[in-house]
């Protein structure tokens, strides 16, 4: 990085500086694990004959298994985008009220996984429902490794419970459905012609129809060759959102492109193995019995309400752990 003509070819630099600084972050890691494990270990020597000091030493072997154990982890997420920030989209099912209320829900766990993470997120993209709950919501969600992580909660969501709507108590079922794309640099190369766009403006409006503003700045773009509908009603700008659409746009079309050439290497080698993104995932009962659980893991979650509360690492580890064993 010191050579003077280093910075010549900037792709070629900027591939360099992200891998040091991926080597440095490692190091640091590995250097955190290690202080944490010393400490422990004064602490064992010095406790020993000490019951009062039992607690801390607890305390202080939790703490390390913890940050072991998200190492370990994030050594998973080796795919190319899997640092990347992601953007993901919440789609209610058929069921009207039953299903948009279940995005609603699923809108909030995924929300309180994003703050507990440390992460930021950014609202898109906002469609109400008829009478309660969100049709459909896209969110930007900032964060180091938020794609590597996420990209395991692409799929249908079910949930069963005794409805709310429903004067007569009865049990119902709800679908939603959750895509999850990486957010592309801007100097990654799409090849998207305008004449394959077909663009649409629309009046902004947010939770419970109240209006953003009273011009036409929302933006729909169809991409006609895949059929592929984005749209942001963010920005106040038509500009802005038009620009933040193409973002989300360019981002399904490289993740398209890589899943179709998956499906080819995988036909190539004979690998049976499921890549659909579109199967349903995970199961959340809440009637007769509470249970969670995730049909490519059989992992089961008995506090349903934990898990809404944003408890899904156990769900993401568990599957990160299979992909990689697999």
């Amino acid at each position: 990085m010191t050579e003077p003509d280093f910075w010549d070819d900037q792709q070629k630099a900027k591939e360099v500086t992200k891998e040091r600084q991926q080597l440095k972050d490692h190091l640091d890691e590995l250097s955190r694990l290690e202080e944490l494990k010393d400490e422990v270990s004064v602490m064992i020597e010095l406790d020993e004959e000490d019951e009062t000091g039992l607690e801390e030493v607890k305390k202080a072997l939790f703490n390390f298994e913890e940050e072991l154990s998200e190492a370990l982890l994030r050594n998973m997420l080796d795919e190319p985008y899997d640092e990347n920030n992601a953007i993901i989209t919440l789609h209610a099912g058929a069921g009207g009220t039953e299903s948009q209320d279940w995005v609603e829900m699923l809108h909030r766990m995924y929300v309180r996984w994003i703050e507990h993470r440390g992460f930021e997120y950014e609202t898109l993209d906002f469609l109400a429902g008829d009478e309660a709950g969100i049709k459909a919501i896209t969110m930007l969600v900032k964060g180091k490794y938020a794609f590597g992580y996420l990209k395991s909660e692409a799929g249908v969501h079910r949930l069963v419970r005794i409805s709310p709507f429903d004067s007569s108590g009865r049990r119902h079922t709800s679908f939603a459905s959750l895509d999850v794309v990486p957010e592309i640099d801007e100097d990654i190369e799409v090849d998207i012609k305008d004449d394959e766009l077909k663009i649409d403006t629309f009046r902004a409006s947010g939770a419970g129809g109240q209006h953003v503003n009273t011009t036409d700045s929302a933006v729909r773009i169809t991409h006609l060759p895949t059929g592929i509908v984005v749209q942001c009603q963010n920005e106040r700008s038509q500009h802005k959102n038009r620009e933040v659409a193409l973002k989300v746009l360019k981002a399904k079309l490289v993740t398209r492109e890589e899943k179709k050439q998956l499906e080819e290497q995988q036909a190539a080698r004979g690998d049976k193995k499921d890549i659909s993104w579109g199967s349903q995932i995970r199961s959340y009962v809440f009637h007769p019995y509470t249970l969670v659980k995730d049909h490519r893991t059989n992992l089961e979650i008995g506090n349903g309400d934990k898990v809404l509360d944003g408890g899904i690492d156990p769900f993401i580890n568990e599957y990160l752990k299979q992909q990689m064993m697999g």
